[in-house]
């Protein structure tokens, strides 16, 4: 099974404050919606809540909690990572989007084969949520497609997809 992490993360890998986006990049929702479609997608039961605890479309939802008795309705809940892979393998699945929060990232990196991260490129100094470092001596950067602001978009940012070596 492949293990993909989607994330957008600004230069200090911020990704989010008080369980919110710290920008708004139309972008970026466009290409999250397009590389998870039709796939089953793994986030932390913040994440989820972050969502208004609506599971997004089009997609197997399967939320990750330590929590007894969370009622998610309409997506999957499972108590860990392996979990969640194993959910994703029996509906026959290939690959498992991981994503969210901060927590899950971090566990998830240590087995992902791809990341496909939207660089939001400004640091946000007071986030309290995180993506890992990428170590360049695990992944290496395959793809990279660069973005100015404009009207719509407040930050210049890049699309990239980095592979495990």
């Amino acid at each position: 099974m492949k293990i993909s992490l989607v994330v957008a993360a600004s230069t200090n890998n911020a990704i989010g404050k008080n369980g919110e986006l710290l920008w708004t990049l139309p972008n970026d929702m466009k290409f999250f919606k397009n590389i998870t479609w039709a796939m089953p997608v793994a986030m932390g039961r913040k994440t989820f809540e972050a969502l208004n605890s609506k599971p997004l479309n089009g997609r197997l939802n399967v939320v990750i909690t330590r929590q007894k008795n969370f009622n998610g309705n309409g997506v999957v809940v499972v108590n860990n990572l392996n979990d969640a892979i194993f959910i994703a393998k029996e509906q026959d699945y290939k690959e498992l989007m991981v994503i969210g929060g901060g927590e899950i990232y971090r566990e998830a990196i240590a087995i992902a084969n791809t990341i496909y991260i939207t660089r939001v490129h400004h640091v946000f100094e007071h986030a309290d949520a995180f993506f890992p470092e990428i170590d360049e001596m695990k992944f290496t950067l395959e793809a990279n497609q660069d973005f100015f602001k404009d009207e719509k978009h407040a930050y210049d940012y890049s699309f990239q997809r980095w592979e495990r070596i």
